[in-house]
Parts: C-alpha cells; structure tokens; sequence
C-alpha cells in the first residue's frame, strides 16, 4: 500500500476505530526489508495482536512457542515458511529464542510480477509451511539476505522474491489447526465485517482469513447472533454503499467498485433489494435532508 509505511521497531498505531493495532513499514528508497528477527526490531516477534498494511514472510529457523494467525494457533517446529498477508490479525504466543529471517514489502514492490499479490493472499489463508529440511528454500533466503545486505538492485530482490513465493506455493499444505472457539469464530467475523478496508465481501473469504471453513463460520455465527454470516456481510455491503453515496463525490459505478461489485446495473438491483430505494435515489434522499429549510 502506497505511502503507508513505519520504520521497523517504531511502535504500531491503534486505528481509531479500534480494534488491533495497525503496522506499517516505512524505509528510505524501495518499500522492502529483510532481516533477522534481531534486526527487524521487536515488532517481528510482537506478542500483542496486530495486522500490517504489508506482506510479510517469515522464515523460522529456531524458537519454541507458537504463532497465531487469524485465530489458528500455530505449534512451533522450527523450520517453517510462513505468509502473513496485509489486514491478517497475528502474534506470538510464548515465543522463546526465535531464530530466522523476516521479509517485510509492499504491493508497490510487486510491480515486476504482478501476479504474485493474488498468490501472496492465497499462502495467507494457508500460512503456516513446515519444512522438512531448510534446503532450497533456506538457499534461497539466504541469498535474498546476502543480495540485500550488499545493497543490491530492486529488480534483482524482485527476482529473487518471486521465485520465493512460486516455491512457497508449490510447498505441501500443513494441515490446519484445532478450530478456534466458536464463540471467538463468532466474534471475529463479526469484527471483520465492521471493517471498511479489508476488501473482502464474500463469506468464503472471510472464513479463509478466519482460518475456518465457510459451512463451520455459518453454524457459529447463526448460533452466536441468530442470522447467518450471507445476511451480516449484505448488511455491510449496503452500509458501506450508503456510506459512500452520502458522503462522498464517487459516481455510483466507483461505489459499486469499492463494495466489491464489478458489474454496476448488478450492484443497482443489490441496493434497491436491500436498501428499498436505488443508489441514485438514495443519494437524492439525503442531499434533500442535508439542504435547509425553506
């Protein structure tokens, strides 16, 4: 995310609607760093739950405890791959002695391999990759390591980071951890789907960030609020689209963009079903109300 970034080890922002922390990463010239644990800061083993605006990888080497990502906790068992992706909530959880490398970067520094940003979110809702061996994996961050310390050219990291991630996502999937409570489930998507900058509007993505499946996310949530997760994220759809149409300049085609529809007519049927009005007549009602009396 363009501009929006912190030095590693500068203390994490609390967004104002509350809710986890948010980190950023800022460095001088090409949004990308890569260190150890040591050299990245505290925040590369922070034990507080926070997201980033940023990709990070993590390669494990040594430490015991474990890592929770969106719920799933983890088991340390060194050496891992790990992918957190931006807007993932994650910490460590009795972490000792971590050991390995930390590769922080922004969707800018993608702009050699594009492609590499949809793959990038698919490891996240898969994080956790248990090596056998650190093998050519570990060769190849440590020549990530060695090119960067040694000042090298942005377009080499590049190179050298896209090889990363296709071998990352040709490794075997770890299988996934004891669910998470279903009230913390519950609670979760509920918090997620407040949100207005995840981007994610369908059930299955939120159960993939989540780390659970979507027919489990339905049980818990019906159960814990008495409507199913379909009927809270239309809701937050039809919030958010009102949201904007009230406040904001943007033609209804950029709304429709920006509450994940790409067809505009079929964004004007949602809204008139949900909303009982059109989006234009809906903005109509409320430059009306705002104008004064006569």
């Amino acid at each position: 995310m363009r501009g929006t970034t912190v030095l590693p080890g500068t203390p994490c922002d609390a967004p104002s609607g509350g809710g986890p922390p948010v980190h950023r990463l800022e460095v001088a010239g090409t949004p990308f760093a890569l260190g150890t644990f040591d050299t990245i800061g505290p925040l590369s083993r922070a034990a507080f739950p926070h997201r980033h605006t940023f990709h990070e990888i993590l390669y494990v080497t040594g430490g015991t405890g474990a890592h929770v990502v969106d719920l799933a906790r983890w088991e340390l068992a060194p050496p891992h791959l790990c992918v957190v992706s931006p807007g993932q909530v994650h910490h460590w959880d009795g972490a000792r002695d971590l050991d390995g490398f930390v590769l922080l970067f922004t969707d800018d520094f993608l702009l050699d391999h594009p492609a590499d940003r949809d793959l990038l979110r698919r490891l996240g809702a898969r994080p956790w990759a248990t090596l056998d061996e650190p093998g050519p994996i570990g060769r190849l961050v440590a020549e990530l390591d060695e090119e960067y310390r040694r000042g090298g050219e942005a377009s080499v990291l590049r190179a050298l980071l896209h090889v990363l991630v296709v071998r990352a996502a040709r490794l075997p999937a770890t299988p996934a951890p004891p669910p998470a409570p279903a009230g913390a489930v519950a609670e979760e998507f509920v918090r997620r789907i407040g949100r207005t900058d995840h981007g994610l509007w369908s059930v299955r993505a939120h159960a993939d960030r989540i780390g659970v499946t979507p027919g489990h996310l339905t049980e818990v949530v019906k159960a814990a609020t008495g409507r199913t997760p379909s009927q809270l994220v239309r809701e937050a759809r039809t919030r958010e689209a009102q949201r904007l149409l009230a406040r904001t300049d943007l033609s209804v085609r950029q709304v429709a963009g920006r509450v994940g529809f790409a067809d505009p007519a079929y964004f004007c049927r949602f809204f008139r079903r949900e909303a009982g009005t059109s989006p234009g007549g809906f903005r109509r009602s409320q430059l009306a109300r705002a104008l004064p009396a006569r």
